[in-house]
């Protein structure tokens, strides 16, 4: 789960780049294991740790996400 909440005056994960940074992973993770999905939701209610990313069903919590993180992030989603 990929968080593109915009919110107007604040510092909420689509002002972070969450539209570009789904795009990126979404492709990195098709690459890597095609069986996983990955999915823009709404506010995951942690703005402030914003740019957010959830793997379910692992309960695995990413905040402060750049594309730096992409590879990690595919890495631990699809094992």
């Amino acid at each position: 789960l990929v968080c593109v909440r915009s919110r107007e005056n604040s510092a909420c994960c689509a002002a972070r780049g969450a539209e570009d940074f789904f795009d990126e992973l979404k492709l990195a993770m098709a690459t890597r294991d095609p069986n996983v999905r990955v999915v823009q939701t709404q506010c995951l209610g942690n703005c402030i740790d914003g740019l957010t990313v959830v793997i379910q069903p692992d309960n695995r919590w990413f905040g402060h996400v750049t594309s730096d993180d992409i590879a990690e992030i595919v890495r631990i989603a699809s094992t």
